[in-house]
């Protein structure tokens, strides 16, 4: 073999090794960021769940505060309007996650729920009977635990989300993601009227 065939031979061996190391490293971040974008994932559905439990509870809610409250019909119909807007939302497809205007209009959504919430649990104020009422009270504790979830479920989704949309952005990771169709996750935020959860301890 001559001379300049051996070098040529060295010289496609160091390209085919350079070129499986790129394409390995490639597969390994690209392969990284599908367990990520799936984990962002599952989070998102946990949120979801949570906002559904809430949503599940309101009616059992309403009718009781009615039973005491029968004349408090503005905030019923509040609240109805409330949960009637979220109930088209509770469930969404998770590429509202990358529409910030999709995703803005479905924390409005959930906050005014969480709004209309505590105005109904602020009526309860002026019934004492009411508030010693024991399906009430069982209703109130499962509402406060279901408040709690959905802060922890969006304080986790945030988290999952932020990790993923850092590491997507870096270089050269951005260069993978973008030929692959990863894209940024948006994140939940405190509104103005909803710093916190809803009150429900009295």
């Amino acid at each position: 073999m001559s001379k300049g065939a051996k070098k040529a031979i060295i010289i496609i061996a160091v390209i085919a090794a350079v070129v499986l190391l790129l394409v390995q490293c490639g597969a390994g971040t690209y392969n990284k960021m599908v367990t990520m974008d799936e984990d962002v994932t599952s989070q998102w559905a946990e949120v979801q769940n949570q906002y559904q439990r809430r949503y599940d509870l309101i009616p059992n809610l309403v009718a009781t505060v009615k039973g005491y409250a029968s004349h408090e019909s503005d905030v019923y119909t509040q609240v109805a309007q409330a949960r009637s807007q979220a109930g088209g939302v509770v469930k969404v497809d998770e590429k509202i996650l990358t529409d910030p205007q999709a995703f803005a209009r479905y924390q409005q959504v959930q906050d005014q729920l969480g709004s209309s919430l505590q105005r109904l649990l602020m009526v309860t104020e002026n019934y004492p009977e009411l508030k010693a009422d024991q399906n009430f009270l069982a209703l109130q504790d499962q509402l406060e635990g279901t408040e709690n979830r959905i802060t922890v479920a969006r304080n986790r989704f945030n988290t999952s989300a932020k990790t993923y949309n850092s590491f997507i952005r870096t270089f050269p990771n951005n260069f993978i993601a973008n030929m692959s169709n990863f894209e940024k996750k948006q994140y939940f935020t405190a509104s103005t009227d909803a710093q916190s959860a809803p009150k429900v301890q009295f």
